[in-house]
């Protein structure tokens, strides 16, 4: 792995690997509770204004959207950001999702967080026949608990810290042609897309450019990692546009898209090295955050 991913910084050799996470230096945190009965979603809570979040991670069904479902396992999961999870694992708070975006989309305004018709759906269709009314409430009070227990984490977050930075990570694909076929083009798809669209970004931009900075710093696999600004996405998702507004002063939520480069997303199959690899990348910048967040108080 340390051949993996290097730091460019100043008096540092290319090839310098990212030191080790050592656990007995991270804050600590509470134990990783279910906030809901059937595992919906998984939050950890820590000592940081700096919260990691993987909203589109999990594959999970309600019975009811299984025996409705018309896409198989596979083809949920293209779609789906698996493993965005254990880029998060170092964070100091996190929240996991477990369930599947195509039973509810976290990350789209309520209204059109169940897919119905197709173009909502990359031209898939979703459902064998249509959910019912009752299904589809069912599917939206998922995503009303989730946004009433955001607020409610965030809130308690900003009473402590005075303000904090959510990190929004999500991947795409980039192989749509299929698995044979050449990817898109790197111009139009970078390594690691950050999204800012919703954010005051002339306010923030004290967080972000030293985030995005600290990110291009880095090494992956040999070369200088593409680092780019609202290229592929533009980070116009519900969870950092609800941040937005929830907290316009206090919040700065930045999405993160990481490009499939750490798994094969035709078979599924996870790369481990890519994954850690990564996920250190992303872990190094929480310490400049929190330390950028508390000179700004």
């Amino acid at each position: 792995m340390s051949e993996a991913v290097g730091f460019r910084g100043a008096r540092q050799s290319s090839q310098t690997p990212i030191p080790a996470i050592d656990p007995a230096s991270e804050p600590k945190r509470t134990r990783m509770i279910p906030s809901r009965t059937d595992d919906g979603w998984e939050v950890e809570l820590g000592n940081s204004p700096v919260i990691g979040t993987a909203i589109h991670s999990g594959s999970g069904l309600r019975r009811e959207s299984m025996d409705l479902m018309a896409l198989s396992d596979s083809e949920r999961l293209r779609e789906e950001d698996p493993f965005t999870d254990r880029l998060i694992e170092d964070f100091p708070n996190r929240i996991v999702v477990h369930r599947s975006r195509f039973e509810v989309d976290l990350n789209r305004a309520r209204e059109g967080a169940v897919y119905l018709t197709p173009d909502q759906a990359w031209g898939l269709n979703v459902w064998s026949r249509p959910p019912d009314p009752m299904h589809i409430l069912a599917s939206l009070a998922f995503h009303d608990d989730f946004y009433a227990r955001l607020e409610g984490i965030l809130s308690d977050i900003e009473s402590r810290f005075g303000s904090f930075v959510l990190i929004d990570v999500h991947s795409y694909n980039h192989r749509r042609a299929g698995p044979l076929a050449p990817p898109t083009a790197q111009d139009d798809a970078p390594d690691i897309n950050i999204g800012t669209f919703s954010m005051d970004r002339e306010r923030w931009a004290f967080l972000v450019d030293p985030f995005i900075d600290m990110l291009r710093g880095f090494e992956f696999r040999g070369r200088p990692i593409d680092v780019r600004e609202n290229v592929a996405f533009f980070g116009k998702g519900e969870q950092t546009r609800f941040v937005h507004d929830r907290f316009p002063r206090t919040g700065c939520a930045i999405a993160v898209e990481f490009k499939k480069i750490f798994m094969d997303e035709w078979t599924g199959e996870p790369d481990d090295d890519a994954i850690l690899a990564l996920r250190r990348m992303l872990s190094a910048t929480v310490p400049m955050l929190e330390q950028t967040l508390l000179r700004s108080a």
